[in-house]
């Protein structure tokens, strides 16, 4: 069992910047997946972000030189730091973990982008 626990949501103002972190805890293997994946309202959750145990991130088109994701590996610890933020980046953000039979999900944090 992994247990994934978000936070740093919140609301920001259209151009601002927010920083998540994601601290896993449990049967952590020293090979897994973490990533990023939102949900708007009335959408289907969608990839974000996705970053492995050697650290090579991959970014879905729409984050591109805007978001940044990051892992801490001696503190189980995954990070998301967003810039620019747009309104269509609200959405509930959600932190995943997966390593051979096991496929976590953390419950979410709010990000709302508004004035």
């Amino acid at each position: 069992q992994v247990q994934l626990v978000e936070s740093g949501g919140g609301l920001v103002q259209p151009g601002g910047s927010l920083r998540l972190s994601c601290a896993a805890a449990g049967s952590i293997s020293s090979f897994n997946t973490m990533a990023w994946y939102r949900q708007a309202p009335g959408k289907q959750r969608e990839l974000v972000a996705i970053i492995g145990t050697g650290g090579a991130p991959t970014y879905v088109d729409p984050v591109k030189g805007r978001f940044t994701i990051s892992r801490d590996n001696a503190k189980n610890t995954m990070y998301l730091q967003m810039n620019s933020l747009k309104p269509e980046d609200s959405a509930v953000y959600y932190c995943n973990l997966k390593q051979i039979g096991l496929n976590s999900w953390g419950q979410g944090t709010q990000v709302t982008v508004s004035t």
